[in-house]
């Protein structure tokens, strides 16, 4: 068996044997590659380093602690530092994540930060491309206006001869908008009334064309929507 180990690992080392492929597969043995791996470099490293500073999505909790973890067993190798107390929790998590990177070497931590956070940039560049106005999914009727501007998306309720009463189709139209400000640029959603008062409720109307014997489907379907 060793015999047939040391001949596949000359052969992968000096190019004869080129497909991972064609290696016969033996219990608990391991073949290292001798060809030099790609490895991110101290620039690299760097230009990550900023890069995170300029991500217009925050990657959220879990990903920041990986990024910290990747970040301190690059510059500093494995964690070496005593575990905060079991109340320190921000503390205590950041070493948790470090601690579980284990013996992992600094040049792979390295290359695994800009990995990530190369991937991060990508998403962040997707997610910020915001749909023009004009392509935009409208609202179905004039009984809604909406706009957005300076990260504010407005939604003004617009029917102001019927003290901005509600229909269906104005449930409908509100859930398309805010679904819309939550996929743009907007951090303030305002939901406003046109004239004088801002909403009287549901427009009385949207009770009296009911069928005989549907006024429990209506009342359920209008649950369902309003919920």
């Amino acid at each position: 068996m060793a015999g047939v180990a040391g001949r596949l690992a000359r052969r992968w080392c000096s190019g004869s044997l080129r497909s991972p492929l064609q290696v016969t597969r033996f219990p608990a043995l391991q073949l290292h590659v001798c060809g030099p791996a790609m490895r991110a470099s101290q620039k690299d490293f760097e230009n990550a380093m900023n890069q995170v500073k300029l991500l217009k999505k925050d990657p959220g909790n879990e990903v920041k602690l990986k990024l910290y973890a990747l970040y301190k067993q690059a510059t500093e190798g494995p964690c070496n530092v005593p575990k905060p107390g079991v109340l320190d929790f921000i503390n205590k998590a950041k070493w948790d994540a470090w601690h579980a990177l284990g013996s992992l070497p600094k040049e792979t931590a390295r290359q695994n930060y800009v990995d990530l956070v190369s991937s991060l940039s990508a998403s962040s560049e997707s997610s910020g491309q915001v749909t023009p106005a004009a392509d935009r999914k409208q609202p179905g009727s004039d009984a809604l206006a909406v706009t957005s501007q300076d990260g504010i998306t407005t939604i003004t309720l617009n029917r102001p001869d019927k003290k901005n009463a509600l229909t269906p189709q104005m449930y409908h139209d509100i859930m398309l908008a805010l679904e819309a400000a939550s996929k743009d640029d907007s951090a303030i959603t305002v939901l406003t009334g046109n004239g004088d008062y801002y909403c009287s409720g549901n427009d009385l109307t949207n009770f009296t064309d009911i069928p005989p014997g549907e006024v429990e489907e209506r009342a359920r379907s209008g649950a369902v929507l309003l919920r």
